[in-house]
């Protein structure tokens, strides 16, 4: 590992790129906050996979494409005199002083539940007008539910036991089960997602990701599907040809893979 010395000369060497880069690159020169917004979230969407895939190499990769859009924004930011990467850094640091009275200050702390509760009150006496205001608006569904229960967890809005949260998902299934038989499809989209809320939030209790949860399910099945067509085509026959109970024989043997 670099020296803090080494580290910073790496940093200037990229500030200095993207200064040649936004005077010299066409593509670079016309690029605006509004245009790099949609690849910013796309390379963070590459980092979260290659951190569930557990590829070091590939972190390194996605997380200097992550700063590289950070240090874009904060070029862009310089050039209409808003803003710089100074300040950005500045900025992020008084932040980080400011929400560890506990390391920085004299106030004490016991758990990392005492830290998260100091730090939703602190962003109330900041001027937020209410804990949900940093939940982003466009954040997937699933992910902001996570956020949400979080943020009003730190407040003290929550349960005291697992065993409650389970009992609320059995309540939520029950009322899904209910609007099922009554057929109000609009009345069933709301129930479901009052399950799927509930869910979320007893993963909380169970300390398991539900984004990382899900994801993982996705990429078993993923596997296990192109297995199956794998073997579908060794037989020279299609999918769509086979039953069920073909198919099934196959869905076991990549399950045992």
């Amino acid at each position: 590992m670099s020296d803090k010395t080494s580290q910073l000369k790496a940093f200037e060497r990229l500030l200095h790129i993207m200064d040649e880069l936004r005077e010299q690159c066409p593509w670079d020169k016309k690029q605006t906050m509004e245009s790099l917004r949609h690849l910013t979230i796309e390379e963070v969407y590459e980092l979260g996979d290659a951190i569930l895939d557990n590829d070091l190499d590939e972190v390194k990769k996605e997380l200097g494409d992550v700063l590289l859009h950070i240090v874009f924004y904060s070029k862009i930011g310089s050039e209409t005199n808003n803003f710089d990467i100074a300040d950005v850094c500045n900025s992020i640091c008084d932040k980080l002083i400011n929400r560890h009275p506990h390391i920085y200050g004299d106030v004490k702390v016991e758990n990392e539940e005492d830290v998260k509760r100091n730090w939703e009150q602190l962003k109330l006496k900041e001027g937020k007008k209410s804990v949900l205001e940093g939940v982003p608006k466009s954040l997937p569904a699933m992910v902001k539910a996570s956020r949400i229960q979080d943020k009003v967890a730190g407040v003290g809005f929550d349960w005291d036991e697992p065993e409650q949260v389970f009992e609320k998902v059995e309540e939520e299934l029950a009322e899904l089960k209910a609007e099922i038989a009554k057929g109000d499809q609009d009345a069933i989209e709301s129930e479901f997602g009052d399950v799927m809320f509930s869910m979320i939030n007893y993963a909380r209790f169970l300390k398991v990701n539900p984004e990382n949860a899900l994801e993982r399910t996705n990429k078993k099945f993923i596997r296990r599907f192109q297995y199956l067509e794998a073997k579908a085509k060794d037989l020279d026959k299609s999918l769509k040809d086979m039953t069920l109970t073909e198919m099934d024989v196959f869905w076991e043997e990549a399950k045992l893979l």
